[in-house]
């Protein structure tokens, strides 16, 4: 009898041997040499061996860099970089399968069906993060807005990966430079800024408006 991973090995094989998924699930099962039934115990559909795949990939990246020592000294804005330049160094593993997988959702908007269990499973751990700065003073809290930061990291995330899909540079470098610019610049404007004092002033003089007219405003 096979076990997931063998299923999981021999589809990953047939998809990048073939550019195109099994046309049935009993052809492929009769392939591997098991039943339908033994292929259904362990995955409902060939979308669902792709979900679970990049379903592990992420949860592995995440579970890897929380293991480390050094994790609970690092700011948010240090940890989101972690996470993606670990992320790239795992997927270079899979990088055909990558390809293969995402092939179809090349510059469309939507998200792919086989990132629907990646996308809550990342913007939980960002949202982690995302508390963890703000609670530190690190990251701004903005009304209205707070509650959107994640779902620009996950913007970030969209982008990040379709950059290394069509990276063709040396050793990825350019994806390298996309996280660094894209997760500084998305944490500079989650931070402080002196819109935010101006913001604050304006409050603080609304409240006292009894104190202007004394002063003569």
């Amino acid at each position: 009898m096979a076990t997931a991973q063998q299923i999981r090995i021999a589809y990953i094989d047939f998809v990048l041997t073939n550019d195109e998924k099994p046309k049935t699930v009993y052809s492929f099962a009769k392939k591997l040499k098991i039943t339908e039934a033994e292929f259904y115990q362990f995955y409902s559909s060939f979308e669902s061996i792709e979900k679970t795949i990049w379903f592990d990939l992420t949860f592995e990246t995440i579970s890897k860099i929380k293991d480390q020592e050094v994790w609970h000294q690092y700011t948010s804005r240090e940890k989101m970089l972690s996470f993606f330049y670990s992320y790239l160094e795992k997927l270079k593993s899979e990088r055909s399968f990558v390809i293969y997988s995402l092939k179809d959702y090349q510059g469309k908007f939507s998200i792919p069906n086989v990132l629907a269990g990646v996308k809550p499973i990342f913007e939980n751990f960002a949202q982690e993060i995302i508390d963890e700065g703000l609670d530190s003073g690190e990251l701004a809290e903005r009304k209205f807005l707070t509650k959107r930061y994640k779902d620009a990291l996950w913007v970030q995330f969209s982008f990040i990966v379709n950059f290394w899909i069509n990276d063709d540079s040396d050793g990825f470098e350019k994806s390298d430079e996309a996280i660094e610019k894209g997760i500084n610049v998305t944490f500079d404007l989650f931070q402080h800024s002196p819109i935010d004092n101006l913001i604050d002033y304006g409050k603080f003089l609304s409240r006292n408006g009894k104190f202007k007219e004394k002063m003569g405003f």
